[in-house]
């Protein structure tokens, strides 16, 4: 579903971000991204639908070559849901019209189709009768669930996540790594980058599990190898100071 191969990203001449990273998903799998901050987690999930350029090697979903000056981006992003650190939800629509919009526009779904399409999903993410509210009327876990069910009403092919509960207070985590984990269980292939204090949950949902340093792709390996006996003294380090609370 996603093939990475060889990928180098500098933000100055001196300061390369990505260093020849490679790995693939397949269709169904859930890859969890970790890391120190720093170490180019969130600039590589952002390269996979071209939210970031890169200066070399490929990154293909489902075929399409992201970095290819011929191809449709704006298609390529409407296969491919993002959910990030800040909901990014329109704040002077209201919930409903935020899962609207993009399937109107993009999809060109009529307004009839996408608001069952919205209501639907929002009441798999338990939000149903908020529909009518304003964003700044939602809780920031609640948020969240909307930028969910908002991605998901694209019909994406794959689903990224950029530490998509490091905003949120402590007792709204919970609320979205649920909605998380049932997408999970239902064979969505995700990419999600969580902040250290989630390993648990990577543990849990994760078939493989990616650790990035200085922009290199450490470790990439089962969850199982990964968290049982890491390769890297680098990797080792990270996993004793995280798990040892």
């Amino acid at each position: 579903m996603i093939e990475i191969s060889h990928v180098n990203k500098w933000y100055t001449p001196s300061f390369q971000v990505l260093t020849d990273c490679t790995t693939s998903v397949t269709k169904g799998e859930v890859v969890v991204v970790c890391g120190p901050s720093g170490s180019g987690k969130s600039t590589l999930i952002k390269c996979v639908n071209a939210l970031e350029p890169f200066q070399s090697g490929d990154i293909s979903v489902d075929g399409t070559k992201v970095n290819d000056p011929k191809t449709n981006l704006p298609k390529l992003r409407s296969r491919v849901g993002m959910v990030f650190q800040h909901f990014e939800l329109f704040p002077h629509l209201k919930i409903i019209d935020n899962l609207c919009l993009a399937q109107q526009k993009v999809l060109d779904r009529s307004r009839d189709k996408a608001m069952a399409k919205g209501m639907q999903l929002l009441e798999r993410v338990g939000l149903k009768e908020q529909a009518q509210k304003f964003p700044a009327n939602l809780s920031g876990g609640q948020q969240q669930r909307v930028a969910i069910a908002r991605a998901l009403a694209m019909d994406p092919i794959v689903m990224l996540f950029d530490e998509p509960t490091s905003a949120l207070d402590p007792e709204m985590v919970s609320e979205v790594l649920d909605v998380m984990v049932d997408l999970a269980h239902e064979g969505m292939t995700m990419i999600m980058m969580v902040v250290t204090h989630e390993m648990g949950f990577a543990r849990k949902v994760a078939n493989r599990v990616i650790f990035m340093d200085r922009g290199e792709i450490v470790e990439d390996a089962a969850k199982e190898d990964f968290f049982g006996k890491p390769r890297s003294d680098r990797a080792q380090k990270f996993l004793s100071k995280i798990l040892s609370h």
